[in-house]
């Protein structure tokens, strides 16, 4: 099969390649694993993450890839829950131990040991992967493959972030920054919750426009206050200066929501600018977003079937995955990249 592999750790910049198009043998599904012949995989700002070093695989080489759309193959002796020919997604939930207290209680994103797709296992920038069965989840009729994609990861863990900010019905939103998972969450509550204005605060002017052209009531550049205070507030930078500014603009009560893997240091003295008066008394708070579970998959699959929620995609053939992760990188973005492959 054809695959795209991450060998070693290192930058990306304009005209970089950090992966190697290689032929690997087709894998044998274990006992409760099956195989997915690939039919389309996201590109997440994830994999820039595993690529640079910041959250980097266990063990490389590694196929990269957590949005992932396709058919089963074949099954494990005794995976039953799928037949062949079945349409399934993985997302980055590869697998949890499901006994600790946190896979106990429904908090399986917690798991000590939890593994991610495409780092911890090999994912999806290829023609076929394994997955355990009971993290392979059944795809709605619509929409399609490739827009499913990145429901996977950025809708879902937009949709877990949505679920923990805890948005009153009528609530004014603010979203920080205006990448995938971002304008996924804005079609979200355009679709779920009508009533609720949506702010958008995004450093590119190019982010701003697609956001109004998207139906947000507002967008402005990361430091702008916005015109009202937000009853809740999403991040998904990867610095420190854009939470600052968010605090800001976060009404009394408020709730601002990290949804980012990790913050870069190169701005943390932002950090020191916070004002405790002006900035997190009044019962304000901050949370953050850790993973996804499977429920979140299915929860938010479901929804985006109900109010026909379909992502503005991006699409390049699989051999051109390091074009789409360096314009990733440049922030030449609008709306979600998606790798074709079946």
């Amino acid at each position: 099969m054809k695959a795209m592999v991450l060998a070693r750790i290192q930058p990306v910049g304009e005209n970089s390649a950090p992966l190697e198009a290689v032929e690997r043998p087709i894998p044998e599904p274990g006992d409760a694993e099956i195989l997915i012949r690939i039919t389309a995989c996201g590109v997440c700002h994830t994999e820039l993450d595993e690529i640079e070093g910041r959250t980097p695989p266990p063990l490389l080489p590694v196929i990269p890839g957590h949005q992932v759309t396709g058919r089963v193959e074949r099954r494990g002796r005794s995976a039953r829950a799928f037949k062949p020919g079945e349409r399934v997604g993985v997302g980055w939930i590869y697998s949890a131990c499901g006994t600790c207290v946190y896979c106990r209680s429904g908090r399986e994103n917690l798991c000590p040991d939890f593994k991610a797709t495409g780092r911890d296992a090999d994912g999806g920038y290829a023609e076929y992967m394994v997955v355990p069965e009971a993290f392979a989840h059944p795809l709605p009729a619509s929409p399609s493959d490739i827009e499913t994609a990145p429901l996977l990861c950025a809708g879902a863990v937009g949709y877990r972030a949505l679920r923990l900010a805890g948005l009153p019905e009528g609530g004014r939103l603010g979203l920080t920054g205006f990448g995938a998972s971002g304008h996924i969450v804005l079609k979200m509550v355009r679709g779920a919750h009508p009533s609720s204005p949506v702010f958008v605060f995004a450093r590119s002017a190019a982010e701003r426009d697609f956001a109004r052209a998207l139906g947000a009531d507002w967008a402005g550049d990361t430091d702008e206050p916005a015109p009202e205070k937000l009853d809740a507030i999403i991040d998904t930078t990867p610095v420190w200066t854009p939470v600052v500014g968010a605090l800001k603009s976060l009404a009394p009560g408020g709730r601002l929501v990290i949804n980012a893997i990790r913050k870069e240091e190169t701005d943390k003295t932002a950090l020191l600018t916070i004002d405790y008066a002006r900035d997190l008394w009044m019962e304000k708070e901050i949370k953050s977003v850790a993973n996804v579970t499977r429920a979140d998959v299915r929860d938010f699959l479901a929804l985006a079937e109900r109010i026909g929620l379909k992502p503005e995609i991006e699409t390049f053939p699989l051999e051109d995955a390091n074009r789409a992760l360096v314009d990733l990188k440049m922030r030449r973005i609008r709306g979600a990249k998606v790798l074709k492959i079946g």
